[in-house]
């Protein structure tokens, strides 16, 4: 039974489609179980339905995807153990969030970035990496804190360009936050969390012109390529070739897009539909 007192959900097959790669750092258990909450809650009568007629899409009110945030967090926390919230934040409200000792603040007014998104197919374990950060910073204590509080000043710096771009949607945005990618990555390597994977990600995009930092935990798993407004379908394109060519996965996708969101059956694509006919 539902725990708000609203009708009773019988026994359910769920039936997941999902295009995110799994284990490699990239929220696929924030994803399912935010879908999952937001499925079950409304299934509950928890939340309602906000699909109105002839509408393909549609999101909940700020409230309701509060409920959705708090039973997802709770699927993490079954997952991991002692999850830090953002996956499932950025999973249920979409857009870009900022982290800061425990805190999570969405920002307002944010552009969709394109990226490209690649797999180096490396696994890694994320409580090993962060144990060898802390480790690092309790015997270099002089030398890690201060780089610590370069990648917060970093953050800062990209949150400020960030929240311009809408306003002032100039080009000169981009070379900065190519830069930072580029400080923000040597950082993370110095830190410990890079990997030879990673480097030679970022070796293959820089030679097209792109600028690329992991994302995640680190030590493989993947990075983002930060894709300009003018930058060719024919550079991408050769782009992705060569990461391929090194045995990854590559994807071109967007940062900022919409959250947690309530689809017509017509809004989905082919395949989707397929796969969950087959099911």
């Amino acid at each position: 039974a539902c725990p708000f007192c609203f009708r009773d959900v019988p026994s359910v097959d769920i039936v997941v489609w999902s295009e995110l790669p799994t284990g490699a750092g990239l929220g696929s258990s924030a994803a399912y179980a935010v879908c999952l909450a937001a499925a079950l809650l409304h299934a509950c009568g928890a939340i309602s339905c906000p699909l109105k007629d002839g509408e393909i899409t549609a999101r909940w009110t700020e409230e309701e995807m509060t409920l959705i945030n708090s039973w997802a967090f709770q699927g993490e926390q079954v997952i991991h153990g002692n999850p830090s919230g953002v996956d499932n934040a950025v999973g249920t409200w979409g857009g870009a969030l900022r982290y800061q000792s425990g805190k999570i603040k969405a920002l307002k007014r944010v552009p969709t970035l394109r990226i490209l998104l690649t797999n180096t197919k490396v696994p890694r374990s994320t409580k090993v990496l962060v144990a060898g950060v802390k480790e690092k910073i309790l015997k270099f204590p002089a030398i890690m804190n201060p780089v610590l509080d370069s990648i917060d000043a970093i953050s800062q710096e990209c949150q400020s360009v960030l929240e311009a771009m809408p306003a002032n949607p100039s080009p000169e945005h981009y070379p900065v936050l190519e830069e930072l990618f580029d400080i923000n990555q040597h950082h993370l390597n110095v830190i410990g969390v890079g990997h030879p994977s990673l480097d030679r990600l970022c070796r293959v995009t820089a030679s097209h012109g792109l600028h690329s930092k992991l994302t995640g935990a680190g030590g493989g798993g993947c990075g983002i390529t930060l894709l300009r407004p003018d930058t060719t379908p024919q550079a991408v394109e050769a782009a992705k070739r060569d990461l391929c060519a090194c045995g990854f996965e590559c994807w071109e996708t967007d940062i900022g897009a919409p959250g947690v969101t309530l689809h017509s059956s017509s809004s989905l694509k082919a395949q989707v539909l397929h796969e969950l006919s087959e099911s």
